[in-house]
């Protein structure tokens, strides 16, 4: 019981130093986006192309890491099958997210952007009840509600609107729902256990070739035909390598819970982005309304991780009565 007892902390204080690793890094890289993308400041202002970048770095340095110095291991068992039906849709959807979220910068600012993700957590949870990862019930109705009505209270009042900017962050919010269950389906359902390092050593090749056929279209002739733009090669590589860490700390956190807890964290993420920005950018003020709009949505983020906790904590002593493996077998490759 002891032991027990001790591994389910360890779980609950690992799960949690992920989600406070991916908060970090994700606040961190929207500003350092947002500042090499702004002509006022390093004017790299081509967001395909950045989000390419990005994707190249991730897969060379997956490919030295794994091949050739061989500090980590990919994990066997991909197959053409696998690679076609999970990890193709994955890289598809996760360079769709990257690409639309980084040119909505180039519209609206950082608070409103993070403001009109309010929808992810319900778009998440319907989804996950629709690919069977979730069940539907009242109270996680109620709970993710609560939170979007939350987020939405504190967006209330935003006056220089750019439709296009916002087509582009819904867009974008619709491709990381997709990629989110995606992810789950392929990390827990399809039974191949990977470790995060052999996730982005597949995925971020194909999701590099996703975008970089749109960049020939969108990008590459406005490139070559504009002289003014910089390509600072140490502010960029230190900006791939931060998305790198981002995007491995993502891959993380829905390996030891789930797609919607993420969406959960990003909600306290965009706050924390929010109110940062304020201080940050004249153009950002935040109102009463706002505040109050957000202490709502953090409310339900209380309320989520407190439901989730205790129907996980449920679940131990059934799945050990069921199954004949040990306890340490489930809750480092699969802790839900």
């Amino acid at each position: 019981m002891a032991d027990r007892a001790r591994l389910f902390c360890k779980d609950e204080v690992l799960t949690y130093s992920y989600l406070l690793l991916y908060i970090a890094l994700s606040s961190g890289q929207i500003f350092f986006n947002k500042w090499v993308l702004s002509s006022k400041e390093i004017n790299f202002p081509y967001p395909l192309g950045l989000t390419l970048l990005h994707m190249i770095f991730s897969s060379v340095l997956c490919f030295l890491l794994t091949k050739v110095f061989k500090i980590l291991k990919v994990e066997e068992g991909m197959t053409t099958e696998i690679y076609v039906t999970s990890v193709m849709p994955i890289g598809a959807m996760f360079a769709m997210t990257l690409w639309l979220g980084n040119t909505a910068y180039m519209y609206i600012s950082v608070a409103f952007a993070q403001m009109l993700k309010a929808i992810m957590p319900v778009a998440v949870f319907v989804l996950g009840v629709a690919a069977g990862l979730e069940v539907m019930s009242c109270r996680m109705l109620l709970i993710m509600s609560v939170i979007s009505f939350g987020v939405l209270v504190a967006s209330y009042g935003e006056l220089n609107i750019s439709w296009i900017g916002v087509v582009y962050q819904m867009g974008g919010v619709v491709g990381e729902a997709l990629r989110l269950i995606f992810m789950e389906i392929f990390v827990k359902r399809k039974g191949l256990k990977l470790n995060p390092i052999s996730v982005m050593f597949y995925v971020s090749p194909c999701s590099a070739l996703c975008l970089f056929i749109p960049w020939i279209f969108l990008e590459k002739t406005k490139m070559e035909a504009d002289a003014s733009w910089n390509f600072p090669i140490v502010v960029l590589t230190l900006n791939s390598l931060c998305t790198f860490a981002l995007n491995l700390s993502v891959f993380l956190v829905i390996t030891h819970t789930s797609a919607l807890t993420i969406r959960v964290a990003g909600v306290v993420k965009d706050w924390v982005v929010v109110l940062i920005s304020a201080l940050l950018f004249a153009d950002t003020k935040l109102t009463l309304i706002n505040l109050v709009g957000y202490a709502i949505a953090i409310a339900g983020v209380a309320a989520y991780n407190n439901f989730k906790l205790k129907k996980e904590a449920s679940r131990v002593t059934p799945e050990e009565s069921e199954s004949s493996q040990p306890l340490q077998a489930a809750t480092t490759s699969d802790s839900k």
